[in-house]
């Protein structure tokens, strides 16, 4: 078991672990897909999502709105049928109305209470002061893909997080939904991770590009990190060491 007294900051992943951004993604896609006569599972929609984010999360930096637009086309591509234009901005769009997990902001006030919190996320500015509110927390800190001009699993946006909290690594918990984006780069920086499984029709990748990799702990929901974070603060100083 992870000991989590040594930790002082958690960054977070947001869309996928605090937000339910796999309902958002259906919730803006599955009416596109239905409107050209297209079907397509819930598994197979997500894992064609993962690939289209990620192919126009590379080269160039594009803004996070407009990775959102490539993705609409590339379904339009993949799926043979021409979006329209509101159709293709309709998932950014969408974006703000996404919200978190029944879990997230009682969580998050929780872990609140003991530690720094701050975001890492593959996101524009203005996308996440949308969703910021509905989070129920002030952070400490907010590091994007915007603002680092390049996407996780990238080392310079957990650079620059690392530059902005000024926390060792020691004493830095990373927590994310994707083994892809947040638990493999975070450990290659010597930085713990908590990897968020939460139930998905994709399982262990949901939308993200699936990978395989070793994190530090692994929970279903920020309610159980809570839990953990709690029950660990509540023991005796000598057995937290040992854990």
């Amino acid at each position: 078991m992870l000991g989590l007294t040594p930790f002082k900051v958690l960054t977070f992943d947001c869309y996928g672990t605090m937000i339910d951004w796999e309902t958002g993604i259906f919730s803006a896609l599955r009416p596109i897909l239905a409107a050209h006569g297209k079907k397509i599972s819930d598994h197979a929609l997500l894992e064609l999502y993962s690939e289209l984010e990620a192919s126009a999360e590379q080269g160039e930096f594009l803004r996070y709105r407009d990775v959102l637009h490539s993705v609409v086309r590339g379904f339009g591509e993949r799926l043979r049928f021409s979006p329209t234009d509101a159709e293709v901005l309709s998932l950014p769009e969408s974006l703000a109305n996404w919200q978190p997990f029944p879990d997230t902001v009682e969580a998050l006030r929780r872990l609140k209470s003991r530690y720094q919190l701050a975001v890492i996320s593959n996101v524009d500015d203005d996308l996440f002061a949308s969703t910021a509110p509905k989070l129920g927390v002030a952070f400490n800190h907010v590091i994007t893909a915007q603002q680092a001009r390049c996407y996780k699993p990238c080392m310079p946006i957990f650079e620059l997080a690392e530059e902005r909290i000024g926390v060792s690594r020691e004493h830095w918990l990373h927590v994310g939904q994707s083994i892809y984006h947040d638990v493999i780069p975070a450990q290659s920086l010597g930085i713990a991770t908590v990897w968020v499984n939460r139930p998905s029709p994709r399982p262990s990748a949901g939308a993200a590009r699936a990978a395989f990799g070793k994190p530090d702990l692994e929970v279903s929901n920020l309610k159980t990190l809570a839990d953990l974070a709690a029950a660990t603060h509540a023991r005796p100083e000598t057995e937290n060491r040992e854990l």
